[in-house]
């Protein structure tokens, strides 16, 4: 089994969200023995983001590394993303990204009965970090409400969030929501079996 993780925020070592990825993968890494893990630091290591030139394919080594994300997505069993929202959306590192493995005739294509997903049968865990409190469903969150649309629209139907919100509070809530989402971690036993 397979398992690809992302880290996307920009705060380095104080990233809620890196802790939390670390935490999931870890948890996978117990209960799956054998598991292949594969791990990309967008912050680190970007991908350009969607230009002409790019598009166009003119540059041999930014068209090696799009396929090369593409083909990490497509190999994945599982995949861990830590996406801390960023002025309600995602980090651009990770928009990037997504730009590299939505790919029409790959990832998803269009039929005579509409779009078609073919990522389908993988599993997604979002680590979702938030300075503030929105709960589920607010009309201020583009952030995990665009990463079910856009990966599900990809054939991702299984996708866990993992949230800690209002991290910016202060640090006694920065320290309730961290233990509060390490404690809401599902032991990934129906892989494993």
């Amino acid at each position: 089994m397979k398992l690809l993780h992302i880290d996307s925020a920009a705060t380095g070592a104080g990233s809620v969200t890196r802790e939390l990825t670390a935490a999931i993968v870890a948890r996978w890494q117990d209960a799956v023995p054998g598991l292949s893990v594969t791990y990309r630091d967008l912050d680190a290591e970007p991908l350009p983001h969607l230009t002409g030139p790019v598009l166009a394919k003119t540059d041999v080594a930014i068209t090696e590394a799009g396929e090369q994300t593409l083909q990490q997505f497509l190999d994945s069993d599982v995949i861990v993303i830590g996406a801390p929202m960023y002025n309600f959306s995602v980090p651009s590192t990770l928009k990037a990204w997504i730009d590299r493995v939505a790919i029409a005739g790959r990832t998803f294509r269009y039929t005579e009965n509409g779009p078609e997903g073919l990522a389908k049968g993988k599993r997604m865990v979002i680590a979702s970090g938030r300075g503030g409190i929105y709960g589920d469903n607010s009309p201020a969150d583009f952030q995990e409400a665009y990463l079910r649309q856009v990966f599900g629209f990809l054939g991702v139907s299984d996708i866990e969030f993992i949230r800690a919100e209002g991290v910016a509070y202060s640090p006694q809530h920065r320290t309730d929501a961290l233990e509060g989402a390490k404690a809401a971690i599902q032991a990934p036993l129906r892989e494993a079996a």
